[in-house]
């Protein structure tokens, strides 16, 4: 067992040193935050980028086995924005100064579905002067997909790996040809090699989940070379397959406080990524995002989509701020960012700078 503050200040970090970090206890993870938060000072500074997110479908062909909105959940009431709602949405965050938006939505794959999301890039794009930024998390594609995105002004994809095990994978995804463990990595070598900058992420917390499954995850982060990360806690859904493993798993405030040392030591292996405070995160602990800003998060994702949407787009229970208008979510989390000791980054894309190095 290493000393945790020699661990702390190598450059290098193997399996076994990431397994004894997540397993510390509440005096070495303090040490832990704190030289994340130094990291992410030095290297990626003290702003927060918004990214206004726009989840503009809850339509899925996928049935993975935590998911609120997988298409086997008849008791969703399923919606899908008009162009003109989503191009408002986009507008907004645009006289807002966020810079950047994310499109969201349960998977499909579709011809109509893949021209209509072409048409909403290149709208976008027009109606903010070509200057705002666009992210899209929307499953796994075809590569051709990808590049005709790419190509209409998409620049950022977040897809997701929920566990880099694919045994893991497996137990948490139905078995059939729609979700299998290489499609999914095929896709993100697709979308890194396309020329995206590349996010992905995992789900903390989740059963059969060991801090074996979390090192590798981490390790898989840094060895793909990952541009930008989103992962949050396991939150059950009850009406998901995995429900009936409740009683199993940890504590919430126990996957809370993992998620933190997720993000921690995720920016103290990867320097120079962004890092997103996730919803779900504030789903345990009302300070969530605030409290994973502190320990190396810069990425904050206000929801922009109509109030009227935001309660059937769940994809956990218990999702915090599904009652706030855009303008009561963007000036909350403006506080809570102050709070957390960080500005917002107004009018600027925040890109990765991992990636800017990455495509010298």
């Amino acid at each position: 067992m290493k000393n945790i503050e020699d661990l702390l200040q190598q450059e290098h970090f193997s399996r076994q040193d990431l397994i004894q970090l997540l397993q510390t206890d509440i005096i070495d993870r303090n040490k832990i935050y704190a030289k994340a938060a130094e990291i992410k000072t030095k290297y990626v500074g003290n702003k927060v980028y918004y990214r206004g997110l726009v989840e503009f479908s809850n339509k899925c062909i996928k049935d993975c086995y935590y998911c609120g909105i997988r298409a086997s959940n008849s008791n969703t009431v399923r919606y899908d924005l008009s162009d003109e709602s989503v191009l408002y949405a986009v507008k907004y965050a645009y006289e807002n100064n966020y810079a950047s938006v994310v499109f969201q939505s349960g998977e499909r794959q579709d011809k109509a579905f893949v021209k209509r999301i072409t048409n909403l890039l290149r709208e976008s794009k027009k109606v903010t002067n070509n200057e705002i930024g666009i992210t899209i998390s929307l499953g796994e594609q075809s590569r051709e997909v990808y590049q005709e995105w790419f190509d209409a002004g998409a620049h950022r994809y977040l897809l997701r790996i929920e566990s880099s095990n694919r045994e893991l994978f497996e137990q948490i995804h139905p078995k059939n040809e729609r979700h299998l463990f290489e499609t999914r990595m095929k896709a993100l070598y697709d979308l890194q090699d396309i020329g995206y900058q590349t996010g992905s992420g995992v789900m903390i917390g989740l059963p059969f989940q060991t801090v074996e499954h979390l090192a590798d995850d981490l390790l898989f982060f840094k060895n793909f070379g990952i541009d930008m990360v989103g992962m949050g806690p396991y939150v059950e859904h009850s009406q998901t397959p995995l429900y009936r493993f409740q009683n199993q798993l940890l504590p919430q405030v126990e996957r809370f406080n993992l998620t933190l040392k997720m993000i921690a030591l995720l920016r103290i292996i990867m320097k120079d990524i962004n890092i997103a405070a996730a919803t779900a995160l504030q789903a345990i602990d009302k300070a969530g995002r605030e409290k994973a800003l502190k320990v190396g998060a810069n990425i904050i994702m206000p929801n922009i989509t109509p109030t009227e949407n935001r309660s059937n787009y769940l994809l956990y229970e218990n999702k915090p701020c599904i009652d706030e208008s855009a303008d009561d979510c963007s000036h909350c989390l403006e506080a809570r960012i102050h709070l957390a000791g960080d500005s917002v980054g107004y009018n600027e894309w925040g890109d990765s700078w991992h990636y800017k190095k990455r495509v010298i």
